[in-house]
């Protein structure tokens, strides 16, 4: 399977549609994926809006679980992979990113700073 570096600049806003879960390898076990480091992988629905109103949602997986990752928090996808796969009559792209981070709030450390001024 080749791997294929998606351009995240390209993509517009990204934002977490659903939080950050384990990834089940097995549904009959319930067993957990694991890379091949032992660290559990996690998939987050990722809403990614481009121009005007279409929005799409991705699964990215990703090793570890992204901290500060919630539904609707503002999210940077660094190393962020597309993979075409098919299996029998079903086929699709699979996404794998290096790190989901949460976007700081705009504004929040000038909050800060005015908050220090205006009390001093």
């Amino acid at each position: 399977m080749q791997s294929i570096p998606v351009d995240t600049s390209r993509l517009g806003v990204l934002r977490c549609a659903v939080g950050p879960e384990a990834k089940v390898s097995n549904f009959e076990t319930k067993e957990v994926k694991k890379d091949r480091d032992g660290n559990t992988i996690y998939t987050v629905g990722v809403m990614v809006r481009q121009e005007g109103r279409r929005v799409s949602v991705i699964e990215i997986s990703v090793t570890g679980e992204p901290k500060g990752v919630t539904e609707g928090t503002e999210v940077r996808v660094t190393g962020l992979e597309a993979f075409a796969w098919a299996m029998g009559d079903r086929h699709g792209i699979s996404f794998r990113a290096a790190a989901i981070t949460p976007v700081p709030a705009a504004g929040g450390s000038a909050t800060a700073a005015a908050s220090k001024v205006g009390g001093a």
